[in-house]
């Protein structure tokens, strides 16, 4: 199975209508079931985004996270960022047997900045922006950072730092509680400390 197909720009949500929108405490089963079905070690966690925009700093922030809690395959961190201008090759690093889950920053409607887009199948990064990049994943998970608007590429920027921090943690966390690296817990992990 291909790891990514060719991008789309016709909608504004980087996934599909196959996306189920949840809070964070739907992220651990999330993740408990992508657990039960694959190895972590035959498992790449790609995250996109780049450290030069407050919303868009998601997904490095997330991959440095993993990484520091122990996840073997991480692809975008806050030293080697994810980001438009390396996803293409960064991609090509991911071994055939492996399965993906991407995690990206998006926009969203009204009200809904704060909650996760997670499915079982590719997400487009950029759709938002305009930008064609190729969808990534069999599986993935996209943070409403911000409300969508006429100018996406202000609204990334104007970001709050604080909730995106938030939200990286709470997918990071997550992760480690589907996966068995920590015990299960719902609650604010105790080591956040704005450390990034």
């Amino acid at each position: 199975m291909s790891l990514y197909n060719r991008a789309s720009v016709s909608g504004r949500s980087p996934l599909d209508s196959n996306a189920e929108k949840i809070d964070r405490k739907g992220l651990v089963p999330f993740f408990r079931e992508i657990h039960s079905l694959h190895e972590v070690n035959k498992l790449t966690f790609v995250c996109i985004g780049t450290d030069r925009s407050s919303g868009d700093s998601l997904g490095p922030l997330v991959g440095t996270m993993l990484m520091e809690q122990g996840f073997p395959h991480v692809i975008g961190t806050m030293t080697e960022p994810c980001d438009a201008d390396h996803l293409v090759s960064y991609l090509k690093r991911i071994p055939q047997d492996h399965h993906v889950i991407a995690i990206d920053a998006c926009l969203g409607q009204q009200g809904s900045a704060g909650m996760f887009l997670v499915a079982r199948e590719p997400l487009t990064p950029a759709r938002s922006v305009g930008l064609a990049l190729p969808s990534v994943g069999d599986y993935s998970v996209a943070a409403i950072v911000n409300e969508r608007s006429p100018k996406p590429y202000w609204t990334l920027q104007m970001t709050s730092l604080h909730l995106v921090m938030t939200m990286a943690t709470h997918i990071a966390h997550a992760a480690s509680c589907g996966f068995g690296l920590r015990a299960d817990s719902q609650e604010f992990p105790e080591s956040y400390r704005f450390r990034y």
